[in-house]
């Protein structure tokens, strides 16, 4: 059982993967960088229409079908102890992957050309959606 626990586990990420590839745009002109205001972690980085278009386009592979023990946002039940951990440990889990006893979570869901702030994004998007 375990074995093909591992197995559906890998074979996911290697779908997640090729499933979450953006498009790439032409690189556009940019002015030079002001310096980065500090922001607190609970803020959402970005408008909250990009985490749900980051969410349609990404994460609702899993999601929104609960696959690999991804929990469905406006599921209570799966996502309150997941809230109740904090939003920096939902961002690190979501960013840096995850396996735990509930399922896996790719890197990025998958797709390695998503930026902090959109992955943030989504979070925050997924968890406006679960909370009561």
């Amino acid at each position: 059982m375990k074995m093909t626990s591992l197995v559906l586990a890998v074979s996911l990420t290697a779908l997640l993967a090729a499933c979450g590839k953006q498009e790439t745009a032409a690189p556009e002109a940019s002015a030079p960088a002001a310096p980065e205001a500090t922001a607190p972690a609970a803020t959402p980085a970005v408008e909250p229409a990009q985490g749900k278009s980051v969410f349609n386009k990404t994460c609702a592979m899993c999601h929104a079908v609960g696959a690999a023990g991804a929990p469905k946002p406006g599921d209570l039940a799966d996502w309150g102890p997941r809230i109740a951990q904090g939003v920096d440990v939902l961002y690190k889990h979501a960013i840096e992957g995850y396996t735990g006893a509930k399922g896996v979570m790719p890197a990025r869901g998958g797709a390695a050309a998503l930026a902090d702030d959109e992955v943030k994004a989504a979070v925050d998007y997924m968890v406006a959606q679960s909370k009561s």
